[in-house]
């Protein structure tokens, strides 16, 4: 008996016929063949959610099940490319459909005409094993790929193997015989169900940090590789420009950069942008080692929820290849929100403001998936993930912020006030913290020195410190604070503006090494410890400020070269002969 249509409420179909499908099988629906996956059994029934626009689909229209989980092709190809949430090239679908996306189009993920410089690196007779690399070739400019046995083969001897060559990615380049004798072919392409994590040897320390350039996060509040972070703020605060310039300057091998209904001029920013950036270590496009996954607000609603798997998946099948990845999902409340409204059109019993029960669980899932590895090729590679959360009117205690915050390490709080005035990043130092803190130790102490960990330690003790004067301050004013107290406002005045504000859009300043960040600290705890010294001889603070050392330190971001870091030392002469000047000025008063 044929799968038909029995009922329709916006991207959930229920499907009739035969026995029931399987859960999680795709199936295509309708006369335009709609891509979709079923999410659950009833009473005979397969309910289908649809990740296209069901408009037209009619009770009686056909179902037909396609046998497997929700999928996407792994390959060469997908670098340098953009797809929608469930991997089909938006490039290509353009080309084939026009500006806004046909319904039913089925085009993969991989060109299967592209031909590629294939290196085989094994030989009939060898054994191999599941994750094993048995070709490679150059995917872009910056990427060597990888072609491994797909984790979930069997392995076993090599019969036979082409001759190095041009090939597309389904030409069979050699020939496997299993334990029982069977034969497999191996292409460049493979195929792996989204919503399973990939197989890995084993799960490695979280000790070495995600360098990004942004001083805010590798000074006070770092990230290790293979660890997780949420940008959480309200709009306007920032979020995407924050995950825009981790996505250019972290140094991870690979980007994939996940825009989850976002909007849609927003996306076509992050493309133009990335096609026309250079990386920094090669210079060459930084595209050619991004991934964009593009589901916009416009977009079918389900494939929303699908997206995020898709880029998972692709991050892991980079890091199986011993690169390290950095996973950009803008933002994970939108994908909220597409959970939410397939939930209540499944009328399954909602949680707290309406969210699914199950929203925790598929966070874990989502989260859970990130690390540092061993592969099953005997390398070691990374994916760090690094979730921008879009409370509603920045209220931070709503679900999916308080969720997330059980699953990440690191939370970078971003605040209204701040990128009201004008101060970017606009991670609130107080509200934010970093656990990877005490295990990234160990590293900054071996690459840095100890001292970068003390200052860094001071610099945080400075910072709260004048948080609680300013509580004062908006009480009584700072007039009546005496000058150990003014000297503590008027120095972490120079950390936020001088060291913690940056600018995404100057040369010097949008990146920034962590040597030139420790010096910087340095020489503005410098300057307050002679500061401190003239306030002990009775000076007014307000004298030594009067001489502009302060202005001075807080323009070095931009003054210094960030490839001539010795200018640096030339601020504590500066500091030295300002104390000094002010010292004597007050002996002849």
């Amino acid at each position: 008996m044929p799968y038909t249509v029995y009922g329709v409420n916006g991207p959930v179909v229920i499907a009739e016929g035969g026995r029931a499908l399987a859960m999680r099988e795709m199936a295509r629906v309708g006369g335009h063949g709609l891509i979709g996956e079923v999410v659950g059994l009833n009473d005979g029934k397969s309910i289908i959610q649809v990740y296209e626009d069901t408009e037209g689909v009619t009770p009686g229209d056909p179902v037909t099940p396609l046998g497997k989980p929700m999928s996407v092709m792994l390959g060469p190809g997908l670098l340098g490319n953009i797809f929608d949430g469930i991997a089909r090239p938006l490039r290509a679908l353009e080309a084939a459909t026009g500006p806004f996306i046909g319904r039913g189009v089925n085009i993969p993920a991989l060109d299967p005409d592209k031909k590629w410089n294939v290196a085989v690196k094994i030989k009939p007779g060898q054994s191999v094993a599941p994750g094993a690399v048995f070709a490679e070739c150059p995917e872009t400019e910056l990427i060597t790929h990888r072609a491994m046995l797909p984790p979930n083969a069997a392995g076993g001897t090599v019969k036979s193997v082409v001759s190095d060559g041009l090939y597309t990615v389904h030409d069979a380049l050699a020939v496997v015989t299993d334990a029982k004798g069977r034969e497999f072919e191996l292409t460049l392409a493979q195929e792996w169900p989204t919503r399973d994590p990939r197989p890995v040897t084993g799960r490695l320390p979280l000790n070495r940090p995600l360098i990004t350039g942004q001083r805010v996060i590798d000074a006070l509040f770092p990230m290790a590789k293979g660890g997780c972070a949420a940008v959480p703020g309200p709009f306007g605060a920032g979020k995407t420009i924050t995950q825009h310039q981790l996505a250019k300057w972290s140094d991870a091998d690979i980007i994939v950069y996940l825009g989850c209904g976002e909007r849609g001029n927003e996306m076509t920013e992050a493309l133009e942008e990335f096609a026309g950036l250079i990386d920094p270590r090669s210079g060459k496009p930084l595209l050619a080692r991004t991934v964009l996954i593009a589901n916009t607000s416009n977009m079918p609603v389900a494939a929303r929820e699908a997206s995020v798997y898709t880029g998972m998946t692709i991050a892991e099948y980079y890091r199986d290849m011993g690169l390290h990845v950095a996973l950009m999902a803008d933002s994970t409340s939108r994908w909220a929100e597409a959970l939410r409204e397939i939930s209540g059109r499944l009328e399954e019993m909602p949680a707290e403001e309406g969210y699914p029960a199950y929203l925790p669980s598929r966070l874990a899932e989502f989260y859970e998936r990130a690390g540092y590895m061993s592969t099953l090729c005997g390398a070691e590679g990374s994916v760090s993930v690094i979730g921008a959360v879009s409370p509603q009117g920045g209220d931070f205690s709503e679900p999916v912020t308080q969720n997330t915050k059980r699953f990440i390490r690191c939370f970078w709080a971003l605040d209204r006030t701040l990128a009201y005035a004008r101060h970017f990043p606009a991670i609130n130092w107080i509200t934010s913290y970093s656990e990877y803190t005490g295990v990234l130790a160990p590293w900054y102490e071996e690459n840095l020195g100890r001292e970068f960990s003390e200052l860094r330690i001071r610099i945080m003790r400075l910072l709260q410190e004048e948080s609680k004067l300013m509580e004062i301050v908006k009480l009584i004013g700072s007039d009546i604070l005496p000058d150990g107290q003014k000297l503590t406002i008027e120095c972490a005045r120079v950390v936020r503006l001088g060291f913690l504000q940056q600018n995404a859009y100057h040369e010097t300043d949008t990146y920034v090494p962590l040597e030139k960040q420790k010096r910087m600290m340095r020489v503005m705890l410098y300057l307050y410890d002679k500061s401190v010294e003239l306030t002990g001889r009775g000076i007014p603070i307000n004298r030594l400020r009067d001489t502009g050392v302060f202005d001075r330190l807080i323009r070095i971001k931009y003054d210094v070269p960030n490839d001539k870091l010795f200018m640096i030392d030339d601020y504590k002469e500066d500091i030295d002969e300002c104390v000094e000047r002010v010292i004597k000025e007050n002996l002849v008063t």
